[in-house]
């Protein structure tokens, strides 16, 4: 079996096992000699072994499931598949790809990035550096957001009409997610469904339209705008949002896949507050009467987001209240605006 020598550039410090009988460092460049083609199984072990090391940097990476997600989208076979033919070889273009891909992960690039892809609710979604991860914490802000339009749309009272503003919508993915569920239900019911996200940034709207036609859900509207800048007097439903709110200064930010993503989307002035802030203090402007405003947060940030909710009360905002996400860490925090 002839041998194929890969040379790859790596940061020092970064750990590969000795796959066959060749390996030496040269500097930060690292040289590996191995017997090629490999298998699915012997590229797997040699992955997860390579991937150790990114632990000391990211305490939530998991080298398994990193290496499987790899091998899965390069090869476009599913994890029963891989399992079941683990003898399988991989191709000489397959095994290029998996080198250069975890080449980047070992460097501590977030996978979705590499990828350029990332799941979200019932969504598959195009990620680019331009934008946050989607992350399973704000899927309980997509679970709110639904248990309130569910009622609006059942209420006697209903106009007609469901408007919902999505705050920094980033890929689109909460937009997108509240659309895919609400659209049957709305048709179904002979409602008129709008639903708006804004992003700051040119590059964010124009990937979550994609991400919009990528999920067959064309009717969602997207528009670059400064939070309410450019909004004018339009009035929605419910508002949801999910806007930077890390401190400048907190030292998670040199951790894990937050190292990679735009600075702007995570941190905010006032300890992580002024974005929030602004916002609680704005939303009542564009609210109907008993609209919701639901605001994703960080975990020890409930109390203080209440008391800035009861800030600009007025009595005005009601049935205020913080919810825990499925890791029980309290991550969104919501009021209903009664004014006529």
């Amino acid at each position: 079996m002839s041998k194929i020598q890969e040379k790859i550039t790596m940061k020092s410090g970064i750990r590969f096992k000795q796959l066959t009988e060749d390996f030496m460092v040269i500097g930060e460049e690292i040289t590996i000699t191995k017997i090629s083609p490999q298998t699915y199984q012997q590229w797997l072990a040699f992955a997860e072994d390579s991937l150790q090391d990114m632990t000391k940097q990211d305490p939530y990476a998991n080298p398994k499931v990193d290496a499987n997600r790899l091998l899965q989208f390069v090869t476009q076979k599913s994890k029963g598949t891989i399992i079941a033919f683990s003898d399988t070889l991989l191709t000489e273009n397959e095994s290029a790809l998996l080198s250069q891909y975890l080449v980047r992960r070992c460097e501590g690039e977030p996978i979705a990035y590499i990828l350029g892809e990332q799941d979200f609710w019932s969504l598959n979604l195009e990620v680019s550096p331009d934008t946050l991860i989607p992350r399973p914490d704000t899927e309980i802000l997509v679970e709110k957001a639904l248990e309130f339009a569910k009622f609006r749309l059942n209420s006697p009272h209903f106009s007609g009409e469901l408007a919902i503003l999505d705050l920094g919508t980033g890929t689109g993915a909460i937009a997108l997610a509240l659309a895919a569920e609400l659209a049957p239900i709305s048709q179904k019911c002979g409602a008129k469904l709008r639903i708006l996200g804004v992003d700051l940034t040119n590059g964010a709207v124009e990937l979550a339209k994609r991400n919009a036609l990528r999920n067959q859900l064309p009717q969602v509207e997207f528009l670059q705008s400064n939070w309410f800048e450019q909004l004018e007097n339009r009035q929605f439903d419910i508002i949801v949002g999910n806007p930077p709110y890390i401190d400048r200064q907190d030292e998670h930010l040199a951790l894990g896949d937050v190292r990679f993503e735009p600075l702007t989307a995570l941190v905010a002035e006032d300890s992580g507050y002024a974005d929030l802030r602004h916002i609680i203090e704005r939303a009542p402007f564009h609210l109907k009467h008993q609209g919701w405003l639901i605001l994703e947060h960080g975990w020890q940030q409930g109390q203080k987001v209440r008391s800035i909710f009861n800030e600009f009360s007025q009595n005005y905002w009601q049935q205020v209240a913080t919810m825990k996400d499925y890791g029980d860490n309290e991550r969104i925090t919501l009021g209903c605006w009664n004014k006529e």
